[in-house]
């Protein structure tokens, strides 16, 4: 795992990257020819608790991003949200999926990108 630590609105706020997601990016970068890919996740109003997470592959990866483990960016007002987070990679039976693993999630959806503080 790789834990990357940011100094935002004079707090320290901490976003860790597992291994199992930057190989699957690396993958996908081999995969389609694009060398800059990387995770974009977001969080946002609205869904079934409040909060939803956006994860997006993109390239687009502008100067104001917060950037974790080369592989993943975020934005100054996500970041507060996904505080101390995991992200991974899961391969199962039934599909594969980035997923977050975020403590200050009190509330879910079966959806799984839906969340409350």
């Amino acid at each position: 795992m790789f834990l990357v630590v940011k100094i935002l609105y004079d707090r320290t706020m901490s976003l860790t990257v597992d291994e199992s997601a930057i190989k699957r990016i690396e993958e996908l970068r081999t995969a389609q020819g694009k060398a800059a890919l990387v995770l974009r996740v977001t969080v946002e109003g609205g869904g079934c608790s409040g909060f939803q997470y956006k994860l997006e592959l993109t390239e687009d990866v502008k100067e104001q991003d917060l950037r974790f483990a080369e592989t993943v960016v975020t934005d100054d007002i996500s970041l507060p949200f996904l505080e101390g987070s995991v992200i991974k990679f899961d391969e199962e039976l039934i599909g594969s999926e980035f997923k977050i693993e975020n403590p200050n999630a009190v509330a879910g959806c079966g959806c799984g990108t839906s969340f409350a503080i």
